[in-house]
């Protein structure tokens, strides 16, 4: 029986010739160890560099404006594509057997939301009939094929989505997902340089971890190898470190190791948002503008987070990129100008950890430890898994900074 093994690799992992040959060595390691390696590949290089994905879309705006999305994805999936023909060259060149296959050559099936597609199915069999034959298969992350046979993308972060849907759809042993750090880091290594990978995190974790701004790997696909029971290795393509497995307790084979029992697991941030605060004369429940609010801003395809809701005051967060049309939107709403106060140059800053859960005094840790280091707190938010402060932008290496020490990261 075959053991799978799928092996994602980003685009700074493919860019040139010497990434990729680093990259198929550690594809010839695992075939050498006895697996079966699915290749899943992004987009080669990063803005700029001819076959990004961001490249490609600044072609289509040179343009005009108003790209049609069907269009849109059709050119974006070129950049994968590209990649994993490229990347087959490469592992043929160097003695070993491999064929590339799009993502709907390889049975990814999706709706026709273009540009933020959800995959409804995966159908694995050609890809089993090649591994049947001792070939490397290699994928163009990021893409598949709609019911309709229309060419659709799965939005950021979506070759880490193809690796765990593979991963669930052919049993794989594990899913690697190959980037340019050591793993999940304690906190961003730029930012706070006692930064040290984490050797195990839970699903959960490193699902809040992804949500609150660390870009180690995309949290749809830690979902889906959740639901699959696979396990996630994240890896540097360029170092032998074993990296951070992402796991549930069961899965783990040293029982010695005692994760649980730390509070808190790592911190991350958000930039560029921008706190918006609704001061109203009437309550917001029995006027009715409560709903009015949220549903105008739903339709103006504006994401908030960050809610809080008082009497008289609706409070939450918004991306600075969408002010002007979020303010467009109160005004439709016959708001006035003193009533709508916008705060932007906002952060917000975040604690990770299941082990917080039921923990008494971890929010008076956080608040102590941000008021030590002059950090003002504007909002707050939390889950069983997280504690959020938004503060200003110019104040996020103090708090991240002063976060890591207090809760015991660096040690």
């Amino acid at each position: 029986m075959m053991k799978v093994i799928i092996q994602k690799f980003g685009g700074t992992s493919v860019g040139t010739r010497d990434q990729r040959e680093r990259a198929a060595r550690k594809v010839l390691e695992a075939q050498a160890n006895g697996y079966s390696p699915v290749v899943v590949v992004s987009a080669m290089g990063r803005m700029g560099e001819p076959y990004a994905t961001d490249t490609l879309l600044g072609l289509m705006e040179s343009v005009g404006d108003d790209a049609d999305p069907r269009e849109q994805d059709l050119l974006m999936s070129c950049g994968e594509i590209i990649s994993a023909v490229i990347m087959t060259q490469t592992l043929k060149a160097m003695g070993c057997p491999a064929v590339g296959l799009t993502g709907g050559q390889a049975g990814i099936i999706t709706d026709e939301s273009f540009g933020n597609t959800r995959i409804l199915e995966v159908h694995p069999g050609r890809v089993v009939d090649c591994l049947g034959k001792g070939q490397v298969v290699v994928v163009a992350g990021f893409q598949g094929i709609s019911k309709n046979g229309e060419v659709t993308t799965l939005g950021r972060g979506g070759s880490d989505t193809t690796a765990a849907a593979l991963g669930v759809a052919l049993d794989a042993e594990a899913v690697e997902i190959y980037t340019d750090v050591e793993g999940v880091m304690t906190a961003d290594p730029k930012m706070v340089p006692e930064a040290k990978p984490l050797k195990i995190v839970s699903y959960s974790e490193i699902v809040e971890m992804a949500h609150l701004g660390a870009k180690v790997v995309h949290p749809r696909a830690v979902e889906i190898a959740m639901e699959g029971g696979i396990p996630i290795r994240i890896r540097n393509t360029f170092s032998d470190a074993p990296g951070t497995l992402v796991c549930d307790s069961s899965m783990v084979s040293d029982k010695t190791i005692i994760q649980s029992d730390r509070v808190a697991r790592g911190v991350a941030h958000l930039m560029n948002i921008t706190q918006v605060r609704l001061d109203l004369r009437a309550d917001v429940n029995e006027s009715g503008i409560l709903s009015q609010v949220f549903r105008a801003l739903a339709d103006a395809r504006i994401s908030v987070d960050l809610i809080s809701v008082l009497p008289t005051t609706i409070c939450f967060t918004i991306s600075d990129s969408v002010v002007d049309e979020a303010i467009c939107v109160f005004e439709s709403l016959g708001l006035k100008q003193e009533e709508i106060r916008i705060t932007p140059g906002c952060a917000k800053v975040s604690v990770v950890g299941a082990g917080m859960r039921g923990v008494p005094g971890v929010m008076a840790k956080v608040v102590e430890t941000l008021a030590d280091a002059g950090v003002s707190i504007y909002q707050t938010s939390d889950s069983h898994a997280s504690i959020s402060c938004l503060v200003m932008k110019e104040d996020v290496l103090k708090a991240l900074r002063g976060l890591h020490t207090a809760f015991g990261l660096g040690v």
